[in-house]
């Protein structure tokens, strides 16, 4: 895999212009260059959180308690407030609201195995380059463009705004317990920063958890002992504790807002981790099955829609094709879809009540 990094331009959102902005900061930054909301087919506001890397389903949302050890992996599955449904006990605070978002644990796609396929998969509801573009043409990137995940071709984030910021000091209108139920660390502020754009108009937030998987943490946990070293015990000690923080308080604080019945938030990554274990403790890449978080905008929260077999390789039921995350996305905002894929349909059953189509 090619090691060079990429690098794109944007905008830099510092403290003291945020301070020069005031109270209107994040309305304001329409005349610098980031474009914010300016009509919407209905009361409709997305964020979605980009998982760099890839979880492991195995070791997060989708657990094998009764597998061999070396499908299982270390950690126990926990039941959560929700009857019947477990995940990991690497998430303690997400159980305790599991009502409040779904679990689609039979994402799948066959093409190349490889981050960008999947991150335009998910993003765009293509593979094809010409067709690439975003959801909505008011999107907002937090905190920047993914730069190097191997192979260089699109991220399926062409043409967004990014909007780079200080993540540790850009908030001082934010009260310090805020500030700390998000995390101080830049996924934590991105958040943040996530929810002060929906709440001042912007119709279509993506935030980056991470913006490389080399010499870096993320998600892919292939434990080589280069530059791909993050591990399992890695997902226990950091990873796991950062996402399991900052997505209950960007849930609870939509909530206590008034925002999450119009605020679709969606947690994916591009693939999910190989079943079994390999022989350095970590996973490598697998695209026959992952998870895909489900919240707010509509979203009946407690359900788990598919599942896959006992060892985690592929759905028994329910399979859903990983460009059904971008065409639901676009069902939930009442757009009409363009289904490329076998089993790409929107996943309709995830929400309340059918929205209509404009």
């Amino acid at each position: 895999m090619a090691n060079s990094r990429t690098r794109s331009s944007s905008i830099t959102v510092t403290r003291r212009r945020l301070l020069q902005l005031g109270a209107g900061s994040l309305a304001a930054l329409s005349w610098t260059g980031i474009p914010m909301l300016q009509a919407a087919p209905r009361e409709f506001r997305c964020i979605f959180l980009h998982l760099v890397g890839g979880p492991s389903h195995l070791d997060t949302w989708d657990p094998k308690p009764d597998a061999p050890a070396e499908y299982r992996g270390p950690f126990q599955a926990i039941k959560t407030n929700v009857p019947g449904v477990s995940i990991s006990e690497l998430f303690p605070r997400m159980a305790k609201i599991a009502d409040k978002y779904a679990l689609v644990r039979s994402v799948y796609h066959d093409e190349a195995p490889i981050h960008e396929t999947g991150q335009q998969l998910t993003q765009t509801g293509s593979c094809v380059a010409s067709q690439l573009k975003p959801f909505q043409p008011n999107h907002l990137l937090i905190p920047g463009q993914i730069e190097n995940t191997g192979v260089q071709m699109s991220h399926g984030q062409d043409r967004l705004t990014s909007c780079r910021f200080d993540a540790f000091h850009a908030f001082d209108r934010e009260s310090a317990k805020m500030r700390e139920a998000y995390g101080q660390h830049e996924f934590g502020q991105s958040c943040l920063l996530a929810r002060q754009a929906i709440e001042r108009g912007q119709q279509f937030v993506t935030v980056n958890m991470f913006r490389t998987v080399y010499d870096s943490l993320s998600w892919d946990c292939h434990a080589d002992g280069g530059s791909l070293n993050v591990n399992l015990m890695d997902y226990r000690d950091r990873l796991a504790p950062m996402f399991d923080a900052t997505y209950t308080a960007l849930l609870l604080d939509l909530e206590a807002r008034g925002l999450l019945d119009t605020t679709l938030v969606v947690a994916a990554g591009e693939f999910g981790r190989s079943p079994k274990i390999n022989l350095r403790g970590g996973r490598d890449h697998w695209t026959g099955a992952w998870t895909v978080l489900f919240a707010g905008g509509g979203v009946q929260g407690g359900q788990v829609i598919g599942s896959t077999d006992r060892l985690g390789m592929a759905p028994v039921n329910s399979p859903v094709h990983a460009s059904a995350i971008a065409n639901t996305i676009q069902h939930a905002a009442g757009l009409r879809t363009q289904v490329r894929y076998r089993n790409g349909e929107p996943i309709t059953e995830l929400f309340k009540a059918a929205r209509p189509v404009v």
